[in-house]
Protein backbone atom coordinates (compact mmCIF):
# COMPACT_ATOMS: atom_id res chain seq x y z
CA UNK A 1 0.00 0.00 0.00
CA UNK A 2 3.08 2.26 0.68
CA UNK A 3 4.57 1.62 -2.54
CA UNK A 4 1.37 2.54 -4.42
CA UNK A 5 1.28 6.00 -2.22
CA UNK A 6 5.31 6.79 -2.98
CA UNK A 7 4.12 5.83 -6.68
CA UNK A 8 1.06 8.17 -6.58
CA UNK A 9 2.92 10.97 -4.62
CA UNK A 10 6.09 10.96 -7.42
CA UNK A 11 3.29 11.21 -10.06
CA UNK A 12 1.92 13.92 -8.65
CA UNK A 13 5.57 15.68 -8.09
CA UNK A 14 6.25 14.96 -11.77
CA UNK A 15 3.20 16.48 -12.80
CA UNK A 16 3.40 19.41 -10.46
CA UNK A 17 6.97 19.94 -11.75
CA UNK A 18 6.51 19.48 -15.09
CA UNK A 19 3.87 22.44 -14.77
CA UNK A 20 6.04 24.71 -12.89
CA UNK A 21 8.47 24.33 -15.55
CA UNK A 22 5.89 25.23 -18.57
CA UNK A 23 5.34 28.35 -16.22
CA UNK A 24 8.40 29.33 -16.12
CA UNK A 25 9.37 29.06 -19.59
CA UNK A 26 6.18 30.88 -20.31
CA UNK A 27 6.71 33.71 -17.92
CA UNK A 28 10.13 34.28 -19.32
CA UNK A 29 9.75 34.24 -23.05
CA UNK A 30 6.79 36.79 -22.33
CA UNK A 31 8.67 38.76 -19.88
CA UNK A 32 11.37 38.93 -22.71
CA UNK A 33 8.69 39.81 -25.57
CA UNK A 34 7.58 42.53 -23.78
CA UNK A 35 11.07 44.60 -24.26
CA UNK A 36 11.10 44.59 -27.68
CA UNK A 37 10.48 47.92 -29.71
CA UNK A 38 8.86 49.21 -32.92
CA UNK A 39 11.44 48.62 -35.00
CA UNK A 40 12.40 45.13 -33.99
CA UNK A 41 8.90 43.85 -34.98
CA UNK A 42 9.13 46.21 -37.94
CA UNK A 43 12.08 44.55 -39.37
CA UNK A 44 10.80 41.45 -38.57
CA UNK A 45 7.29 42.06 -40.28
CA UNK A 46 9.91 43.51 -43.97
CA UNK A 47 11.68 39.99 -43.29
CA UNK A 48 8.71 37.84 -43.62
CA UNK A 49 7.21 39.40 -46.83
CA UNK A 50 10.95 39.17 -48.24
CA UNK A 51 11.73 35.64 -47.54
CA UNK A 52 8.05 34.86 -48.53
CA UNK A 53 8.95 36.66 -52.25
CA UNK A 54 12.12 34.58 -52.22
CA UNK A 55 10.88 31.07 -51.39
CA UNK A 56 8.05 31.58 -53.41
CA UNK A 57 10.49 30.92 -56.53
CA UNK A 58 13.60 29.30 -54.46
CA UNK A 59 12.07 26.53 -53.22
CA UNK A 60 10.63 25.62 -57.04
CA UNK A 61 13.90 27.02 -59.04
CA UNK A 62 15.93 23.53 -58.60
CA UNK A 63 13.15 21.90 -60.61
CA UNK A 64 12.13 24.99 -62.44
CA UNK A 65 16.05 24.84 -63.94
CA UNK A 66 15.95 20.99 -64.44
CA UNK A 67 12.51 20.11 -64.92
CA UNK A 68 10.77 18.54 -68.25
CA UNK A 69 9.95 20.87 -70.62
CA UNK A 70 6.36 20.02 -70.39
CA UNK A 71 6.39 21.17 -67.09
CA UNK A 72 7.85 24.67 -67.36
CA UNK A 73 11.28 23.25 -67.16
CA UNK A 74 14.47 24.76 -68.28
CA UNK A 75 15.75 20.99 -68.79
CA UNK A 76 19.27 22.22 -67.65
CA UNK A 77 22.00 19.67 -66.40
CA UNK A 78 22.31 19.14 -63.00
CA UNK A 79 26.00 20.74 -63.39
CA UNK A 80 24.44 23.87 -64.71
CA UNK A 81 21.43 24.12 -61.93
CA UNK A 82 24.81 23.74 -59.50
CA UNK A 83 26.55 26.59 -60.93
CA UNK A 84 23.63 29.05 -61.41
CA UNK A 85 22.07 28.03 -57.77
CA UNK A 86 25.66 27.57 -56.13
CA UNK A 87 27.92 30.72 -57.55
CA UNK A 88 24.95 32.90 -57.91
CA UNK A 89 23.10 32.66 -54.12
CA UNK A 90 26.98 32.18 -53.02
CA UNK A 91 27.52 35.67 -55.01
CA UNK A 92 24.42 37.11 -52.79
CA UNK A 93 25.93 35.99 -49.38
CA UNK A 94 29.36 37.60 -50.06
CA UNK A 95 28.55 40.53 -51.46
CA UNK A 96 26.71 41.59 -48.31
CA UNK A 97 30.22 42.20 -46.95
CA UNK A 98 30.37 45.28 -49.12
CA UNK A 99 26.43 46.15 -49.21
CA UNK A 100 26.84 46.28 -45.29
CA UNK A 101 29.15 49.19 -45.08
CA UNK A 102 27.96 50.86 -48.27
CA UNK A 103 24.08 50.80 -45.76
CA UNK A 104 26.23 51.95 -42.73
CA UNK A 105 27.09 55.25 -44.69
CA UNK A 106 24.07 55.40 -46.84
CA UNK A 107 21.67 54.92 -44.16
CA UNK A 108 19.47 51.82 -43.83
CA UNK A 109 16.39 52.89 -45.09
CA UNK A 110 17.73 54.47 -47.87
CA UNK A 111 19.57 50.87 -49.39
CA UNK A 112 16.49 49.22 -48.37
CA UNK A 113 14.19 51.14 -50.69
CA UNK A 114 16.82 50.37 -53.65
CA UNK A 115 17.31 46.70 -52.67
CA UNK A 116 13.35 46.08 -53.04
CA UNK A 117 13.34 48.20 -56.27
CA UNK A 118 16.26 45.42 -57.71
CA UNK A 119 14.26 42.87 -56.09
CA UNK A 120 11.06 43.63 -58.25
CA UNK A 121 12.42 44.25 -60.97
CA UNK A 122 14.58 41.22 -61.16
CA UNK A 123 11.54 38.85 -60.45
CA UNK A 124 9.61 40.52 -63.30
CA UNK A 125 12.49 39.78 -66.02
CA UNK A 126 13.73 36.65 -64.91
CA UNK A 127 11.50 34.38 -66.35
CA UNK A 128 11.45 35.89 -70.18
CA UNK A 129 15.12 34.53 -70.30
CA UNK A 130 15.83 30.40 -70.70
CA UNK A 131 19.20 30.00 -71.63
CA UNK A 132 21.85 29.20 -69.26
CA UNK A 133 23.99 32.49 -69.64
CA UNK A 134 20.23 34.27 -69.71
CA UNK A 135 19.16 33.16 -66.59
CA UNK A 136 22.85 33.31 -64.72
CA UNK A 137 22.68 36.85 -65.36
CA UNK A 138 19.49 37.59 -64.60
CA UNK A 139 19.88 35.79 -60.91
CA UNK A 140 23.35 37.33 -60.18
CA UNK A 141 21.10 40.43 -61.06
CA UNK A 142 18.46 39.25 -58.42
CA UNK A 143 21.14 37.91 -55.98
CA UNK A 144 22.34 41.63 -55.93
CA UNK A 145 18.85 42.91 -54.34
CA UNK A 146 19.10 40.56 -51.56
CA UNK A 147 22.69 41.33 -50.88
CA UNK A 148 21.60 44.97 -50.38
CA UNK A 149 18.62 43.68 -48.02
CA UNK A 150 20.54 41.12 -45.95
CA UNK A 151 23.04 42.92 -43.86
CA UNK A 152 20.46 46.29 -43.10
CA UNK A 153 17.72 43.60 -41.57
CA UNK A 154 19.68 41.52 -39.72
CA UNK A 155 21.99 44.52 -37.95
CA UNK A 156 18.59 46.14 -37.01
CA UNK A 157 17.85 42.64 -35.18
CA UNK A 158 21.34 42.53 -33.55
CA UNK A 159 20.73 46.65 -32.66
CA UNK A 160 17.33 45.83 -31.04
CA UNK A 161 18.21 43.46 -28.93
CA UNK A 162 20.76 42.50 -25.97
CA UNK A 163 22.39 39.62 -23.99
CA UNK A 164 19.16 38.87 -22.34
CA UNK A 165 16.92 39.14 -25.43
CA UNK A 166 18.84 37.68 -28.23
CA UNK A 167 18.16 34.34 -28.17
CA UNK A 168 15.01 34.72 -28.13
CA UNK A 169 14.79 37.67 -30.82
CA UNK A 170 17.11 35.88 -33.21
CA UNK A 171 14.54 33.19 -32.71
CA UNK A 172 11.53 35.18 -33.51
CA UNK A 173 13.46 36.48 -36.66
CA UNK A 174 14.31 32.53 -37.54
CA UNK A 175 10.37 32.00 -37.57
CA UNK A 176 9.70 34.84 -39.26
CA UNK A 177 12.01 33.78 -41.72
CA UNK A 178 10.39 30.23 -41.94
CA UNK A 179 6.65 32.12 -42.21
CA UNK A 180 7.72 33.23 -45.33
CA UNK A 181 9.81 30.27 -46.19
CA UNK A 182 6.40 28.13 -46.05
CA UNK A 183 3.38 29.82 -47.19
CA UNK A 184 5.72 31.66 -50.35
CA UNK A 185 5.93 27.86 -51.77
CA UNK A 186 2.21 27.52 -51.16
CA UNK A 187 0.80 30.06 -53.04
CA UNK A 188 3.47 29.69 -55.92
CA UNK A 189 3.27 25.89 -56.03
CA UNK A 190 -0.56 25.92 -57.12
CA UNK A 191 0.69 27.74 -60.70
CA UNK A 192 3.85 25.25 -61.72
CA UNK A 193 4.34 25.59 -64.58
CA UNK A 194 3.26 28.89 -65.03
CA UNK A 195 6.70 30.53 -64.86
CA UNK A 196 6.38 34.07 -65.55
CA UNK A 197 3.33 34.13 -63.32
CA UNK A 198 5.59 32.89 -60.55
CA UNK A 199 7.97 34.95 -61.02
CA UNK A 200 5.29 38.01 -60.92
CA UNK A 201 3.76 36.84 -57.47
CA UNK A 202 6.99 36.78 -55.80
CA UNK A 203 7.15 40.85 -57.36
CA UNK A 204 3.94 42.08 -55.63
CA UNK A 205 4.96 40.25 -52.44
CA UNK A 206 8.41 41.93 -51.47
CA UNK A 207 6.50 45.18 -53.43
CA UNK A 208 4.51 45.28 -50.36
CA UNK A 209 7.83 46.03 -48.10
CA UNK A 210 7.67 49.87 -49.87
CA UNK A 211 4.58 50.10 -47.45
CA UNK A 212 6.20 49.25 -44.50
CA UNK A 213 9.44 50.97 -45.22
CA UNK A 214 7.38 54.10 -44.74
CA UNK A 215 7.56 52.77 -40.68
CA UNK A 216 10.86 51.92 -40.84
CA UNK A 217 12.74 53.75 -37.94
CA UNK A 218 16.58 52.91 -38.49
CA UNK A 219 18.12 52.39 -35.50
CA UNK A 220 21.01 54.44 -34.13
CA UNK A 221 24.48 54.03 -36.09
CA UNK A 222 27.53 56.06 -36.75
CA UNK A 223 27.59 58.32 -39.50
CA UNK A 224 29.98 57.12 -42.34
CA UNK A 225 31.96 59.82 -43.57
CA UNK A 226 34.30 58.28 -46.00
CA UNK A 227 33.76 58.21 -49.47
CA UNK A 228 32.19 55.14 -51.14
CA UNK A 229 35.81 54.06 -52.61
CA UNK A 230 37.04 54.36 -49.19
CA UNK A 231 34.82 52.98 -47.96
CA UNK A 232 34.80 49.66 -50.18
CA UNK A 233 38.74 49.72 -49.20
CA UNK A 234 38.27 49.47 -45.93
CA UNK A 235 35.62 46.78 -46.25
CA UNK A 236 38.72 45.02 -47.96
CA UNK A 237 41.49 46.03 -45.29
CA UNK A 238 38.83 44.81 -42.97
CA UNK A 239 38.73 41.25 -44.97
CA UNK A 240 42.19 40.90 -44.13
CA UNK A 241 42.09 41.86 -40.62
CA UNK A 242 39.17 39.21 -40.36
CA UNK A 243 41.67 36.23 -42.30
CA UNK A 244 44.70 37.72 -39.66
CA UNK A 245 42.17 36.74 -37.03
CA UNK A 246 42.54 33.05 -37.16
CA UNK A 247 39.75 32.20 -34.22
CA UNK A 248 37.03 33.98 -36.11
CA UNK A 249 38.34 32.89 -39.42
CA UNK A 250 38.51 28.94 -38.78
CA UNK A 251 34.96 29.30 -36.74
CA UNK A 252 33.47 30.75 -40.28
CA UNK A 253 35.15 27.65 -42.38
CA UNK A 254 33.94 25.09 -40.27
CA UNK A 255 30.21 26.72 -39.93
CA UNK A 256 30.97 27.02 -44.04
CA UNK A 257 30.87 22.92 -43.79
CA UNK A 258 27.15 23.12 -42.23
CA UNK A 259 25.95 25.39 -45.07
CA UNK A 260 27.09 22.98 -47.46
CA UNK A 261 25.14 20.54 -45.94
CA UNK A 262 21.89 22.79 -44.90
CA UNK A 263 21.60 23.93 -48.53
CA UNK A 264 20.55 20.31 -49.88
CA UNK A 265 17.66 20.84 -48.45
CA UNK A 266 16.99 23.64 -51.46
CA UNK A 267 19.07 22.49 -53.89
CA UNK A 268 19.11 18.58 -54.28
CA UNK A 269 16.15 17.12 -52.09
CA UNK A 270 13.71 18.77 -54.34
CA UNK A 271 15.07 17.18 -57.68
CA UNK A 272 15.79 13.80 -55.56
CA UNK A 273 11.88 13.42 -54.28
CA UNK A 274 10.84 14.58 -57.70
CA UNK A 275 12.70 11.83 -58.99
CA UNK A 276 12.72 9.30 -56.59
CA UNK A 277 10.45 9.49 -53.74
CA UNK A 278 6.95 7.59 -54.13
CA UNK A 279 4.64 10.54 -52.34
CA UNK A 280 1.70 8.69 -53.14
CA UNK A 281 0.79 7.71 -48.96
CA UNK A 282 0.58 11.81 -48.60
CA UNK A 283 -1.18 12.62 -51.90
CA UNK A 284 -3.82 9.74 -51.03
CA UNK A 285 -4.65 11.11 -47.43
CA UNK A 286 -5.14 14.53 -48.39
CA UNK A 287 -7.10 13.04 -51.22
CA UNK A 288 -9.30 11.54 -48.90
CA UNK A 289 -9.54 14.09 -46.35
CA UNK A 290 -8.34 17.51 -47.66
CA UNK A 291 -9.03 17.33 -51.13
CA UNK A 292 -7.65 20.87 -51.40
CA UNK A 293 -4.00 19.93 -51.25
CA UNK A 294 -3.95 16.97 -53.15
CA UNK A 295 -6.31 19.13 -55.88
CA UNK A 296 -3.46 21.83 -55.49
CA UNK A 297 -0.51 20.59 -54.73
CA UNK A 298 -0.81 17.15 -56.42
CA UNK A 299 -0.60 15.25 -59.72
CA UNK A 300 -3.80 13.51 -60.51
CA UNK A 301 -2.33 11.76 -63.37
CA UNK A 302 -0.07 9.95 -61.08
CA UNK A 303 -1.06 10.55 -57.78
CA UNK A 304 1.91 11.96 -56.57
CA UNK A 305 2.43 14.97 -54.65
CA UNK A 306 5.00 18.28 -55.50
CA UNK A 307 8.36 17.58 -54.14
CA UNK A 308 8.24 21.46 -52.78
CA UNK A 309 5.02 20.37 -51.10
CA UNK A 310 6.94 18.16 -49.10
CA UNK A 311 10.48 20.00 -48.73
CA UNK A 312 8.21 22.79 -47.36
CA UNK A 313 7.42 20.81 -43.99
CA UNK A 314 10.68 22.46 -42.83
CA UNK A 315 9.28 25.44 -42.65
CA UNK A 316 6.38 24.51 -40.78
CA UNK A 317 7.91 22.30 -38.17
CA UNK A 318 10.12 25.58 -37.67
CA UNK A 319 7.09 27.83 -37.61
CA UNK A 320 5.12 25.27 -34.70
CA UNK A 321 8.53 24.55 -32.87
CA UNK A 322 10.75 27.41 -33.04
CA UNK A 323 9.90 29.40 -29.97
CA UNK A 324 10.02 26.19 -27.95
CA UNK A 325 13.27 25.49 -29.12
CA UNK A 326 14.83 28.86 -28.57
CA UNK A 327 13.47 29.04 -25.13
CA UNK A 328 15.17 25.39 -24.30
CA UNK A 329 18.76 26.75 -25.88
CA UNK A 330 18.13 30.31 -24.48
CA UNK A 331 20.67 30.00 -21.76
CA UNK A 332 23.10 27.59 -24.06
CA UNK A 333 26.17 28.34 -24.68
CA UNK A 334 26.04 29.12 -28.64
CA UNK A 335 28.63 27.06 -29.32
CA UNK A 336 27.08 24.03 -27.88
CA UNK A 337 23.80 24.75 -29.00
CA UNK A 338 25.65 25.35 -32.87
CA UNK A 339 26.80 21.72 -32.23
CA UNK A 340 24.29 19.97 -31.15
CA UNK A 341 22.05 21.40 -33.91
CA UNK A 342 24.48 20.79 -36.46
CA UNK A 343 24.90 16.94 -35.35
CA UNK A 344 20.64 16.37 -35.49
CA UNK A 345 20.71 18.42 -39.05
CA UNK A 346 23.21 16.20 -40.51
CA UNK A 347 21.47 12.94 -39.50
CA UNK A 348 18.41 14.39 -40.65
CA UNK A 349 19.48 15.86 -44.27
CA UNK A 350 21.42 12.21 -44.97
CA UNK A 351 18.34 10.41 -44.13
CA UNK A 352 16.15 12.68 -46.15
CA UNK A 353 18.31 11.65 -49.19
CA UNK A 354 18.08 7.55 -47.96
CA UNK A 355 14.96 6.20 -49.60
CA UNK A 356 12.14 6.22 -51.31
CA UNK A 357 9.51 6.18 -48.75
CA UNK A 358 7.64 9.79 -48.22
CA UNK A 359 6.80 8.92 -44.61
CA UNK A 360 10.16 8.50 -43.47
CA UNK A 361 11.05 11.52 -45.92
CA UNK A 362 8.78 13.44 -43.66
CA UNK A 363 10.35 11.81 -40.21
CA UNK A 364 13.62 12.86 -41.39
CA UNK A 365 12.93 16.31 -42.51
CA UNK A 366 11.24 16.88 -39.01
CA UNK A 367 15.11 15.44 -37.60
CA UNK A 368 16.63 18.46 -39.76
CA UNK A 369 14.33 21.04 -38.65
CA UNK A 370 14.88 20.11 -35.04
CA UNK A 371 18.83 20.84 -35.49
CA UNK A 372 17.89 23.76 -37.73
CA UNK A 373 15.99 25.50 -35.21
CA UNK A 374 18.65 24.92 -32.59
CA UNK A 375 22.03 25.53 -34.54
CA UNK A 376 20.83 28.00 -37.30
CA UNK A 377 19.96 30.92 -35.37
CA UNK A 378 22.84 30.95 -32.89
CA UNK A 379 24.90 31.45 -35.97
CA UNK A 380 24.10 35.03 -36.45
CA UNK A 381 23.15 35.51 -32.14
CA UNK A 382 26.93 34.47 -31.98
CA UNK A 383 28.44 37.21 -34.38
CA UNK A 384 26.10 39.62 -32.95
CA UNK A 385 27.66 39.03 -29.68
CA UNK A 386 30.88 40.15 -30.61
CA UNK A 387 30.42 42.63 -32.73
CA UNK A 388 31.48 46.09 -32.25
CA UNK A 389 28.16 48.36 -31.49
CA UNK A 390 28.78 50.89 -34.07
CA UNK A 391 29.59 48.07 -37.00
CA UNK A 392 27.36 45.54 -36.74
CA UNK A 393 26.24 45.77 -40.44
CA UNK A 394 30.02 45.01 -41.24
CA UNK A 395 30.14 42.37 -38.84
CA UNK A 396 26.56 40.81 -40.28
CA UNK A 397 27.84 40.93 -43.38
CA UNK A 398 30.92 38.79 -42.85
CA UNK A 399 28.42 36.54 -41.01
CA UNK A 400 27.44 35.45 -44.83
CA UNK A 401 30.91 34.61 -45.50
CA UNK A 402 30.35 30.75 -44.35
CA UNK A 403 27.06 30.93 -46.21
CA UNK A 404 28.66 32.11 -49.41
CA UNK A 405 31.30 29.08 -49.65
CA UNK A 406 28.37 26.97 -48.63
CA UNK A 407 26.38 27.67 -51.10
CA UNK A 408 29.69 27.70 -53.12
CA UNK A 409 29.78 23.94 -52.05
CA UNK A 410 26.72 23.02 -52.23
CA UNK A 411 26.29 23.61 -55.73
CA UNK A 412 28.96 20.95 -56.20
CA UNK A 413 27.41 18.56 -54.51
CA UNK A 414 24.22 18.95 -56.17
CA UNK A 415 25.83 19.04 -59.63
CA UNK A 416 28.21 17.94 -60.26
CA UNK A 417 28.04 14.89 -57.31
CA UNK A 418 24.40 14.41 -57.38
CA UNK A 419 24.93 14.62 -61.64
CA UNK A 420 27.22 11.33 -61.23
CA UNK A 421 25.73 9.61 -57.98
CA UNK A 422 22.28 10.31 -58.17
CA UNK A 423 20.43 11.96 -61.33
CA UNK A 424 17.30 9.72 -62.76
CA UNK A 425 18.16 11.37 -66.25
CA UNK A 426 21.32 10.27 -66.48
CA UNK A 427 20.57 6.93 -65.27
CA UNK A 428 17.68 6.21 -67.82
CA UNK A 429 19.85 7.21 -70.81
CA UNK A 430 22.49 4.88 -69.84
CA UNK A 431 20.06 2.46 -69.42
CA UNK A 432 18.53 2.76 -72.98
CA UNK A 433 21.94 3.02 -74.39
CA UNK A 434 23.25 -0.34 -72.86
CA UNK A 435 19.87 -1.76 -74.19
CA UNK A 436 20.30 -0.01 -77.55
CA UNK A 437 16.41 1.25 -77.69
CA UNK A 438 16.15 3.90 -80.36
CA UNK A 439 13.69 6.87 -79.27
CA UNK A 440 12.69 10.06 -81.02
CA UNK A 441 14.39 13.12 -81.37
CA UNK A 442 13.28 16.51 -79.31
CA UNK A 443 11.56 14.42 -76.52
CA UNK A 444 11.11 16.89 -73.17
CA UNK A 445 12.20 14.79 -70.03
CA UNK A 446 8.97 13.45 -69.03
CA UNK A 447 8.14 12.03 -72.65
CA UNK A 448 11.72 10.08 -73.05
CA UNK A 449 11.39 8.32 -69.43
CA UNK A 450 7.92 7.45 -70.66
CA UNK A 451 8.38 5.76 -73.94
CA UNK A 452 12.08 4.31 -72.50
CA UNK A 453 9.68 2.63 -69.76
CA UNK A 454 7.58 1.58 -72.88
CA UNK A 455 10.31 0.36 -75.09
CA UNK A 456 11.28 -1.80 -71.87
CA UNK A 457 7.49 -3.01 -71.19
CA UNK A 458 7.45 -1.14 -68.01
CA UNK A 459 5.28 1.68 -66.05
CA UNK A 460 7.31 4.68 -65.17
CA UNK A 461 7.24 3.69 -61.64
CA UNK A 462 8.45 0.46 -62.31
CA UNK A 463 11.42 1.69 -64.45
CA UNK A 464 12.23 3.95 -61.69
CA UNK A 465 12.35 1.45 -59.07
CA UNK A 466 14.41 -0.29 -61.93
CA UNK A 467 16.67 2.11 -61.40
CA UNK A 468 16.66 2.91 -58.15
CA UNK A 469 17.75 -1.11 -57.38
CA UNK A 470 20.73 -0.97 -59.88
CA UNK A 471 21.82 2.19 -59.69
CA UNK A 472 21.68 2.76 -55.67
CA UNK A 473 21.12 6.53 -56.27
CA UNK A 474 20.41 6.96 -52.21
CA UNK A 475 24.03 6.72 -51.94
CA UNK A 476 24.29 10.14 -51.97
CA UNK A 477 23.58 10.14 -48.42
CA UNK A 478 26.61 9.44 -47.11
CA UNK A 479 28.29 12.26 -48.66
CA UNK A 480 26.09 14.32 -47.10
CA UNK A 481 26.57 13.09 -43.74
CA UNK A 482 30.25 12.91 -43.90
CA UNK A 483 30.09 16.71 -44.41
CA UNK A 484 27.72 17.08 -41.64
CA UNK A 485 29.71 14.91 -38.88
CA UNK A 486 32.63 16.99 -40.21
CA UNK A 487 31.62 20.27 -39.27
CA UNK A 488 30.39 18.87 -35.59
CA UNK A 489 33.72 17.43 -35.10
CA UNK A 490 35.47 20.64 -36.15
CA UNK A 491 33.54 22.66 -34.33
CA UNK A 492 33.83 20.46 -30.68
CA UNK A 493 37.41 20.86 -31.36
CA UNK A 494 37.55 24.33 -32.25
CA UNK A 495 35.17 25.26 -28.48
CA UNK A 496 37.63 22.43 -27.22
CA UNK A 497 40.92 23.81 -27.57
CA UNK A 498 40.78 27.18 -29.24
CA UNK A 499 38.12 28.73 -27.52
CA UNK A 500 38.51 26.63 -24.07
CA UNK A 501 34.79 26.29 -23.85
CA UNK A 502 34.71 30.28 -22.94
CA UNK A 503 30.99 31.55 -22.45
CA UNK A 504 30.74 33.06 -26.32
Amino acid sequence: MSALRRCGAEHILKNVTFRASLKFIKMAFVSVLKKYNRSFWIANTIELFERWAWYGFFMLFANYLTGSADMGGLEFSQEQKGLIMGIGTGILYFLPVITGSIADKYGYKRVLFIAFVVYTSAFILLPHFNTFTGVFVMYLYLALGAALFKPIISATIAKTTNDETASIGFGIFYMMVNIGAFFGPLVTLIYKGQSELIFYISAGIVALNFILLIFYKEPDRVANTDSIWESIGKVFTNIVLVVKDFKFLLFLVIVAGFWTMYNQLFFTLPVFIAQWVDTSAVYNFFHQYLPFFSENYGIAETGQMEAEFITNFDAMFIIIFQIIVSTVVMKWRPLRSMMTGFLVCAIGMALTLATQNVLFTLVAIYVFAIGEMAGSPKITEYIGRIAPADKKALYMGYSFIPVFLGNVFAGIISGNVYGGMSDKNVFVKQEVAEKGIQLADGLTQNEYFTAAAQKMGMTPAELTNLLWDKYNPSQIWMVILVIGLAAVVALFLYDKFVMKGKRQ
